[in-house]
């Protein structure tokens, strides 16, 4: 049986954030009954290519999963297991968001088998917290960490948000060293992107024209620049190191044994079955995505990708990974070596700074972090 992963996208939340352009929104009690029927539903669907593989980790996004009444999450595992093959090992993750938890829910979960917890914190600082728009303040969330912790939770990631507006070098350290105390298992460090379509981009999108037009900015509004973004992201690294977290991936870090496999998968390119409105898919090199607004699947949303489609997603999501990509698992996996097929680009980019190797694997160097968007783009030519 083949691999492979699980997403289960739930679109709810107590509140927008102001930075948030997920698919995700507020609903009644009601509305959330009926769309978990439907991905009840939707779940069991898959009864036939479930027989062709084995799940080793499952996600349960958002939104914020922990919005749902814990019957619903029993439900939709019940669905779950009734339809694939889960394997003894998998890794079952949820997403929740301080003070929409209490025991009884963590119970269910670990009921459902969630074996791992993925925690919106953002920032150990209030001031921050409300800029952000978030809906809990530094104490609930230790409150809900230390919980989960007494309920028996051994996994625990905490996400964590850096370049807010107002916040300095020295803001975010203290947010860093607050968390790294806590020794949670793992940790994601984001900087924040201004989106279109939020109160965030209505408010900052054009801060760096304003500044350059001289208006002055209160410098609690205002975003920090490009250099102190670039020295928040490296301190974390140097800071977390102190504390036993290895930098596995471009944004996140964990304790020995503790990266998130369901994130690799996806860097990787394990093959993943989305669910949910929105959620993406990759089966068979094929991809799709759920109309937001529906629970079903067009065929004419089927994106088939070819042979030099899947090398260049492999070069530019592999890339994302700290130990790169490896010139064995290329050749193995399309029957060419990497030098064949991106021998020049690889060249020119060592030339540049932007490309190291070591023990035949491709990766970024320091400076290739830094333009990442850049170097991997040079493998979509």
């Amino acid at each position: 049986m083949k691999a492979l992963e699980l997403y289960i996208h739930i679109p709810f939340c107590v509140r927008k954030c102001k930075y948030c352009d997920f698919l995700s929104g507020p609903a009644t009690r009601a509305e959330q009954e009926i769309y978990v029927e439907s991905l009840c539903r939707e779940i069991c669907s898959y009864t036939d290519l479930a027989k062709a593989y084995r799940v080793v980790s499952i996600f349960l996004g958002g939104g914020t999963p922990s919005t749902l009444e814990a019957e619903q999450t029993e439900s939709i595992f019940a669905a779950i297991n009734r339809t694939f093959t889960i394997a003894e090992d998998a890794e079952i993750t949820t997403e929740l968001n301080p003070g929409t938890v209490d025991e009884k829910k963590l119970r269910a979960y670990q009921k459902c088998g969630i074996n791992r917890l993925s925690i919106g914190l953002q920032s150990a600082d209030d001031r921050e917290l409300r800029m952000l728009g978030r809906i809990h303040t530094y104490e609930e969330f230790l409150h809900t960490y230390r919980l989960a912790k007494e309920v028996g939770f051994t996994n625990i990631n905490i996400d964590l948000m850096s370049a807010i507006p107002g916040q300095n070098l020295s803001d975010w350290e203290r947010t860093l060293r607050t968390v790294a105390e806590l020794s949670p298992e793992h940790i994601s460090a984001y900087s924040l992107i201004i989106e279109e379509g939020t109160p965030f981009y209505e408010r900052y999108g054009n801060q760096e024209d304003e500044l350059e037009r001289g208006r002055r900015i209160p410098a609690e509004e205002r975003l920090p620049d490009e250099d102190t973004e670039r020295r928040m992201y490296w301190r974390t690294e140097e800071i977390l190191k102190e504390y036993g977290y290895e930098h596995y991936e471009i944004s996140n870090y964990a304790k020995p044994g503790k990266a998130c496999r369901h994130n690799i998968g996806y860097w990787y390119r394990t093959e993943y079955l989305g669910i949910g409105t929105g959620a993406a898919s990759l089966i068979n090199n094929c991809r799709f995505t759920y109309e937001p607004d529906c629970m079903h699947m067009k065929a004419d949303e089927k994106e088939i990708l070819s042979v030099q489609e899947q090398m260049e997603e492999t070069m530019f999501l592999g890339l994302r990974m700290m130990k790169g990509v490896g010139r064995k698992e290329f050749s193995e996996c399309y029957g060419k070596e990497l030098d064949e097929v991106y021998g020049d680009t690889i060249r020119t980019l060592k030339e540049e700074g932007l490309l190291e190797e070591k023990n035949s694997r491709v990766y970024l160097t320091r400076r290739g972090i830094d333009i990442s968007n850049y170097v991997m783009s040079e493998f979509l030519k």
